[in-house]
């Protein structure tokens, strides 16, 4: 199996939810399926921001598309690189990433896929 980067960039973060795949306000709908995980450089992150991430997808392709994982960062990360669970992604899915609190940072990301 191949694996390939997706989508990546880096995005200053605002209190707007970011598109990783599409680089506008999401989250947007992707229907390219497959095996992906989700890579977060939270370096620039300091003492009092908060942040959050989601994944969203839907269950049938004619579905709702709702939040399927989430987590939520703060503060100076001991271990600045975060990686996602691996998901399967199929029928209509984005992450994004949202300032909850603090000041906007410049955030490097990485979307991975297995094909």
């Amino acid at each position: 199996m191949a694996i390939s980067e997706a989508f990546s960039g880096t995005e200053t973060v605002t209190t707007t939810e970011w598109s990783m795949t599409t680089d506008t306000a999401g989250p947007d709908v992707q229907t390219d399926d497959g095996v992906y995980q989700f890579y977060l450089d939270l370096n620039a992150l300091l003492k009092a921001d908060k942040y959050r991430f989601r994944v969203y997808e839907k269950v049938l392709s004619s579905g709702t598309q709702r939040v399927v994982f989430e987590a939520n960062f703060a503060n100076a990360q001991a271990n600045p690189i975060w990686v996602s669970p691996t998901l399967i992604l199929l029928h209509g899915w984005d992450g994004t990433i949202i300032k909850i609190a603090g000041t906007d940072r410049a955030i490097d990301f990485s979307v991975r896929k297995v094909a």
